[in-house]
């Protein structure tokens, strides 16, 4: 797949998510946490996140090794999905993700509590280029222009 400058958030496959029905080839519908069910046949198929899930539901305290072989999902994917605090390490659990500030150790996402309310309050990028791109929009209003004054840049 090509990956676009900036743009890897829209990565469709970046959890395997599924489109098509691999029995009938119908559309399939997301339905939430990581499920996806045929309109044709009503087959239910998984992304990469709901095989993780529904195995950690049926493996309470399964490790990133044991879910690894259980899903066939690789443990890259499952540890991007603990930092992106998708997934959580069960309590009590041997295993856990250190904080990239201290080295704590944490259930999940990147940083401990203490280091966290140290970080710079940044905004998600996805979100504040779409408020650029709704602003460039709303400023740049062409229904009143003709022509070839519409597809001029202002510099």
């Amino acid at each position: 797949m090509r990956k676009e400058v900036g743009m890897d958030f829209l990565e469709k496959d970046r959890y395997h998510v599924p489109h098509t029905c691999e029995e009938c080839g119908g559309e399939l519908v997301y339905k939430g946490v990581g499920e996806y069910r045929c309109e044709q046949c009503d087959a239910v198929v998984y992304d990469d996140y709901g095989k993780v899930r529904l195995y950690v539901e049926q493996h309470p305290g399964a490790t990133i090794s044991e879910t690894e072989a259980g899903t066939g999902v690789p443990h890259k994917v499952i540890r991007q999905l603990l930092r992106e605090e998708r997934l959580e390490v069960a309590a009590g659990s041997r295993t856990f993700l250190a904080c990239r500030g201290c080295g704590a150790p944490i259930r999940s996402g990147d940083f401990c509590p203490q280091c966290a309310a140290k970080q710079p309050k940044t905004e998600d990028p996805r979100r504040s280029n779409a408020k650029r791109d709704l602003m460039v929009v709303a400023t740049n209003d062409i229904s009143n222009q003709k022509g070839a004054k519409r597809f001029t840049r202002d510099k």
